[in-house]
């Protein structure tokens, strides 16, 4: 296994990712768009999620294929980004076809930065504008660390954010990860630079610090956060044909590298949610034992993106967080 040449979630083939943000409300989303409709499922196992048109992805239901998959801020409000995701979907001739209609399928997952410093009197919903301008920027290359979804993050002890890793298997299939981080718990482990996932990290992808000296066997941590403000959103990607029951297995395995990279996760304080998606545009070599090695795949990959979203943040004027560089390069 050995990272993608842009190590991204956009080294998986046919996708792209936009980020847009707004600095005053300190919030944003990021939107993962295929060039062509593909294969998505989900997961949650966090206790307090916020998602819209997650029941669709089932794979008994009618829909088996989506156009983008919307990540954002602003809880319950920023389910309204894709909104704008859809009517610029639906500008561009995208959407399922119902008769003459086109209806572009989106869901999308919010996480809580409503307590986080920025303007939130608005008197318009901002999350729609944010969602169609993500749409517009989207490309192969992006930003991570304090951009898009994660632009207004937090974690239990460092400022949180965006992040995105990817890997090349030796079967020759792509996997990658994209994630917002806003977690309860702690992508460091105590009072120290390095990081859970280090065990994970390729290339020194996240400062390559190697592991921790001590691990807080017996620590019983404290909830930083109330019900409701945290959540880590992600999405995990592969090139491989995968039907939609595989595509959640593949969603379910993808949570073992949440639990890797951020201590403790999966609270009941936390809305973690994971997508899958697959574009589909290659065989698996072994049906039998290579969805396995995707599962394993996409969980090192997701651990890997929560370090690079904690190690790429940067700091802002009104933080209520030091980011990993401002704690630990001083």
């Amino acid at each position: 296994m050995r990272p993608g040449p842009r190590n991204l979630i956009t080294d998986v083939a046919g996708l792209r990712v936009g980020n847009a943000q707004d600095a005053g409300l300190r919030s944003g989303c990021t939107v993962l768009v295929g060039e062509r409709p593909f294969v998505a499922a989900v997961h949650v196992m966090g206790g307090a999620p916020g998602t819209r048109e997650t029941d669709l992805l089932a794979p008994d239901k009618l829909v088996q294929e989506v156009d983008a998959l919307v990540l954002s801020g602003g809880s319950a409000f920023g389910l309204d980004a894709a909104s704008g995701v859809t009517e610029g979907l639906r500008a561009m001739g995208r959407g399922f076809a119902v008769g003459d209609m086109r209806v572009p399928i989106v869901p999308g997952a919010i996480l809580f930065d409503l307590l986080n410093g920025g303007d939130k009197g608005w008197a318009a919903n901002p999350y729609a504008p944010l969602g169609r301008a993500a749409l517009e920027a989207s490309g192969s290359d992006f930003e991570i660390g304090t951009a898009g979804a994660g632009y207004g993050a937090m974690t239990g002890n460092l400022k949180g954010g965006l992040g995105s890793a990817s890997a090349v298997l030796e079967n020759g299939i792509t996997v990658g990860a994209l994630v917002a981080v806003n977690a309860l718990g702690q992508a460091t482990v105590a009072d120290q630079p390095q990081f859970w996932a280090a065990p994970w990290e390729l290339e020194g992808e996240f400062g390559g610090l190697g592991v921790a000296a001590s691990y807080p066997a017996a620590h019983e941590p404290a909830p930083m956060k109330r019900m409701g403000e945290a959540t880590t959103i992600a999405i995990v990607a592969t090139d491989a044909i995968l039907t939609q029951a595989q595509a959640q297995r593949m969603a379910v395995a993808a949570h073992d590298g949440m639990a890797r990279a951020l201590v403790p996760s999966h609270t009941p304080f936390d809305g973690d949610l994971v997508f899958a998606a697959a574009t589909g545009a290659r065989a698996l070599p072994d049906p039998v034992a290579d969805p396995f090695v995707l599962g394993h795949a996409a969980a090192s990959c997701l651990a890997r993106a929560i370090a690079r979203a904690i190690h790429a943040a940067t700091p802002m004027p009104g933080d209520l967080q030091p980011c990993w560089s401002a704690r630990f390069r001083a």
